[in-house]
């Protein structure tokens, strides 16, 4: 099964980058758009897995959980990967990402001690909104970003206070995304 490993966001939030994403629309670049509904903050895609490892990465989970406590996360500035000349994909980061690099920093070494592949890239803590799938309008899109992020006001933050191993099926509509295991960070 096709796993990973993320952070949920609250449902304001999503709404909040879900009208983002309607006015990145207006451009009419050709983005394939996160639906608002499955937007998080990944913190480990585990890809294609089998079902043995599930109580070994619940595991992982409950460890790193323990050692964790609740922390809060407030949005920052939209972004692109890997650079405005030739975005492949617009996402948006946080303003203060330390304690999401060292979970992810901590479950990327649990999990290759259960075999599981290492990333070839560092973790960059962001949240995608969408990939883009072509040229078409690109520099109206880098425009209206650059725009946005002037006029962004404060973000509310936001409680973290669970890791969550999602499933994910693919499907002709786009993904859909089924929590397998939630596990909170300790209340210390």
């Amino acid at each position: 099964m096709r796993t990973f490993i993320a952070i949920e966001l609250p449902e304001k939030t999503k709404a909040e980058l879900g009208n983002i994403q309607e006015e990145l629309k207006l451009t009419g670049a050709d983005v394939k758009w996160v639906k608002p509904e499955n937007i998080h903050l990944t913190l480990k895609f585990l890809g294609e897995i089998d079902k043995g490892l599930l109580k070994k990465i619940s595991s992982i989970l409950i460890e790193i959980s323990s050692r964790n406590k609740y922390f809060n996360i407030c949005l920052s500035k939209l972004g692109v990967f890997p650079n405005l000349k030739y975005p492949r994909v617009i996402w948006i980061g946080l303003n203060d990402n330390q304690q999401v690099v060292d979970i992810a920093e901590a479950l990327e070494k649990q999990l290759i001690r259960i075999g599981l592949p290492a990333e070839s890239r560092p973790f960059t803590a962001h949240i995608t909104l969408g990939r883009i799938r072509s040229h078409r309008n690109h520099k109206k899109l880098i425009e209206k970003l650059e725009l946005i992020n002037k006029d962004l006001s404060y973000w509310s933050d936001f409680k973290v206070s669970r890791l969550i191993l999602f499933k994910s099926t693919l499907t002709p509509q786009g993904p859909i995304y089924e929590s397998l295991f939630s596990c909170p960070l300790a209340n210390l």
